[in-house]
């Protein structure tokens, strides 16, 4: 049942396009109307981005694509743009770009030039493809159960193994780690690309791989495959108890090093605090690995065939040790919890959290299942009832490694507030028509509050501009029995042109007229509605 639950929550990932940097702001605005074209375009996001080479566009009203190469500092991406054959209308701002935490952010902004227009389509999509999404957590997961496999053997064999018992088994089981770390490290290296293209696995070119191979990302997991080349060349003479004691004490901090290129290329780079959350990163990892790596190789190897006498040695050693573990598990694993959750309600209120949540049930009942173990362990009992307890800890195990592996891809709670505040481009254009005159107007951004702002643009029938003599707005709360509420607009140059601002103050349907008079005799007012919808 429990792996059930492991592949359901690998199955269950969330796209990563859906993470983490939030989009906070454009110049010029989400939705606005300008006079002239810009020159260059500047969107800002939450944290600090890597363009997709090839994935940022700007769409003319036409379809022609008139951006240049894109540039990140920081946190803003710079597009130039050069003027437009028919530089009139809607334009499309399409981005893809790598978040701080590595992981891909797609989305499209518009504004308009004059007038707003029909939005031009982009030339691509920005989602990512199912092969990806499940691939890129199967491989956090290689990752996970790698450094695991690894540790907990070594682990046993260098400090605690006995003597009469074979270590061929425990050394082949160590090496399998390294060999799942490694090629879950490849498996990232060949999938970063996609995440960004949005293309299928298998569609990946050695241009783009190399561009992931020269990118900090890339960097930061070529040095974990050096690393793991080493612990290759090292830990033989270690497990063997061949090596000498600075052996064992250089495979210690290789291997820690190795274990900084985790939080190196995830949440923790991108929190507020990176070298805390870093530090406490490699600490979980570490605590995490000796502790389900010691309980893996219980289960497979000592429990079974080892004199009670050489158990009554090892077990309360090792319960010691699993206890530090679990303190220094809980400890980093709380200061993580702090900072990437942010608050209380995001507990609940975010899948981040409730992820993490159901990560911590999962968790009481593995320490459910070692305080059993530790009373068998006092008691000196090592029979059946210890094996079955470990074997119930080391399958709840696999679930939090897939729950961590799924976590990671999942926006953290303290980005919600960015989340909830990300410009959208959303608005309402329309045209509207009458005998006397057609009208283009734009509202954006079309929510609670008195900050909405209102574009017009008045047109003869025939499509010329028509500077009118009066201008007015009014907006009214569909089948509430309340009145309209009139709102002035300003004339601006050209003089068709229009500025103004309306109130939503309760969420609904509303009516909006225009009240325009074109001149001295002749007056029409055109109508639409527009639905408000309540805060989240």
């Amino acid at each position: 049942m429990l792996l059930l639950v492991a592949l359901g929550a690998l199955l269950a990932a969330p796209d990563p396009a859906l993470a983490h940097a939030a989009t906070v702001g454009s110049t010029p605005a989400p939705g606005s109307v300008v006079g002239a074209s810009p020159t260059e375009i500047t969107v800002m996001f939450s944290e600090s981005i890597t363009p997709v080479s090839g994935r940022v566009q700007v769409i003319a009203p036409d379809g022609e694509r008139i951006s240049g190469l894109a540039v990140a500092r920081g946190a803003v991406l710079h597009i130039p743009v050069r003027a437009a054959k028919r530089p009139l209308g809607t334009y499309l701002i399409s981005f893809r770009v790598i978040s701080a935490d590595s992981h891909p952010v797609g989305g499209a902004i518009t504004f308009s030039v004059g007038a707003p227009s029909a939005r031009p389509e982009a030339a691509t999509t920005t989602g990512t493809h199912p092969s990806v999404r499940i691939a890129v957590p199967t491989f956090k997961f290689l990752g996970y159960a790698g450094i695991t496999l690894a540790a907990g053997p070594a682990m046993f064999l260098a400090l605690l193994w006995p003597r009469r018992r074979s270590r061929t088994g425990a050394i082949r089981l160590a090496r399998i780690g390294l060999g799942l770390t490694a090629v879950a490290t490849l498996g990232a290296l060949g999938t970063q690309a996609q995440q960004g293209s949005g293309a299928a696995l298998w569609q990946v070119s050695a241009v783009e791989l190399g561009e992931v191979a020269r990118s900090q990302f890339g960097l930061t997991l070529l040095a974990r495959l050096g690393v793991l080349i080493l612990l290759a060349v090292l830990l033989p003479g270690v497990l063997r108890t061949t090596g000498g004691r600075w052996r064992g004490i250089s495979v210690v901090f290789i291997a820690f090093a190795g274990l900084a290129t985790w939080p190196l290329t995830g949440h923790a780079i991108a929190a507020p605090l990176p070298a805390v959350t870093v530090t406490v990163g490699v600490v979980h990892l570490a605590a995490m690995a000796i502790w389900l790596g010691g309980l893996v190789t219980l289960a497979g190897f000592l429990l079974r065939g080892t004199d009670r006498r050489v158990l009554g040695v090892i077990l309360p050693v090792w319960s010691r040790w699993a206890a530090l573990s679990v303190i220094w598990l809980a400890m980093a694993g709380t200061v993580q919890a702090v900072v990437q959750v942010g608050t209380p309600a995001a507990l609940v209120q975010t899948g981040y959290g409730r992820l993490l949540l159901a990560k911590l049930s999962v968790l009481v009942l593995v320490l459910a299942a070692a305080a059993g173990a530790r009373r068998f362990v006092r008691t000196s009992n090592a029979g059946n009832g210890l094996r079955r307890t470990v074997g119930i800890e080391v399958l709840a195990t696999v679930v939090i490694l897939a729950m961590s592996a799924v976590l990671v891809q999942v926006d953290p709670g303290r980005t919600a507030g960015a989340k909830d505040g990300a410009v959208t481009g959303v608005g309402v254009s329309e045209t509207l028509t009458c005998p006397l005159y057609t009208l283009q107007f734009n509202i954006y951004p079309v929510e609670l509050g008195e900050y909405n702002t209102v574009h017009a643009f008045l047109y003869t029938p025939e499509g010329k501009p028509l500077p009118p003599a009066e201008w007015e707005v009014s907006t009214q709360l569909v089948g509430q029995g309340l009145e309209a509420v009139k709102e002035p607009l300003l004339g601006l140059n050209p003089p068709h042109h229009a500025l103004g601002s309306i109130a939503f103050p309760l969420p609904g349907t509303y009516e909006v007229a225009f009240t325009i008079r074109v001149d001295d005799l002749n007056r029409a007012t055109v109508k639409t509605t527009v639905t408000v919808p309540p805060t989240s």
